[in-house]
């Protein structure tokens, strides 16, 4: 297996990146690479500097870097040998099993629909995440940022993606799937929600326990996979951080607030493309880095993509 990281990405590279990489090493079983995809001077000298033995890594260059700020499409285009362009490439053909990066989150989901392309039959792919609960486990909530405005079937197969990511990578069996909702009424909701609600109360492929309110989110009345669009879930998730943030300002000592810490699950993957892709929050440091890499490798294992084409 080999999982390919761009080392150029995001606001801490590339020595953030690297130390990541470094850490991550003791938690690979043999047989597992990393391919480190960036400024091939730049990754040897710091290789060099770490004594780190360069033989455990596999590394492949590129010259160019895709800017946060850069407009996505434009700068994947013209910038062909940057390191997103450099790691698609790669994935396509093949030559690495999976792709992380905390880099251009717009040029990374250009990348994942032009180059590996959409599974045929998934409407619009979707952006995956982790969310503790109070009892100590862990639910999935998609869509977190990639579609903020969803029609009903959207939503429905996002149960369905839902469901296949927690069969396959959390292990669920016959996952339960919740629709968040601002009451627990199938009359309540916008016309998209009460719509999906219509499609899933009756469809035979998902385990669908009803309308989910926010107050049951991060409990043990949470479902193993809640469904919204795109805007829902980034409030939720960008809440999540602020009462993380304020929690460490007041130096408070939680289990569960610990939990909340983005570091703890590195990336959020793509759900709907034809290839194992993570996309990692461009503020990541060495830690963060760590559990996006461990985190692709859990996908791949999982054979996530493959699985979704079959289903779907």
């Amino acid at each position: 297996m080999k999982i390919g990281l761009d080392v150029m990405g995001g606001d801490y590279a590339p020595g953030a990146i690297l130390e990541g990489a470094f850490d991550a090493l003791k938690y690979l079983s043999p047989g597992e690479q990393i391919t480190l995809i960036g400024d091939e001077k730049l990754i040897r000298e710091r290789l060099q500097s770490e004594d780190v033995d360069m033989s455990v890594f596999d590394i492949v260059p590129s010259t160019e870097v895709i800017g946060m700020g850069e407009h996505p499409a434009r700068a994947y285009s013209q910038k062909t040998d940057s390191s997103i362009a450099v790691g698609y490439r790669l994935l396509k053909k093949g030559e690495i099993n999976g792709f992380a990066s905390a880099g251009n989150t717009g040029a990374m989901l250009v990348g994942a629909s032009y180059t590996v392309n959409v599974i045929p039959g998934v409407f619009r792919p979707a952006l995956v995440l982790g969310l503790p609960t109070s009892y100590g486990g862990i639910s999935i909530l998609l869509d977190v940022g990639l579609n903020p405005d969803c029609k009903p079937d959207v939503l429905l197969q996002y149960a369905k993606l839902g469901s296949i990511y927690a069969h396959y990578v959390l292990e669920r069996e016959n996952p339960t799937v919740g629709l968040l909702n601002i009451g627990e009424e199938e009359t309540k909701g916008s016309v998209s929600v009460r719509g999906a609600h219509e499609l899933m109360k009756d469809n035979p492929s998902i385990n669908f326990s009803g309308n989910l309110e926010a107050d049951k989110l991060f409990t043990e009345k949470m479902t193993d996979v809640v469904v919204c669009d795109g805007f829902v879930g980034n409030v939720i998730i960008k809440q999540g951080e602020a009462l993380y943030s304020i929690y460490k300002q007041r130096n408070l000592q939680d289990e569960f607030f610990e939990r909340l810490n983005f570091e703890n699950f590195g990336g959020t993957p793509v759900v709907g493309v034809n290839a194992n892709v993570v996309i990692g929050h461009g503020i990541s440091r060495r830690r963060a880095v760590m559990n996006m890499i461990l985190q692709t490798r859990d996908v791949i294992n999982a054979d996530l993509a493959r699985k979704i084409r079959e289903e779907i």
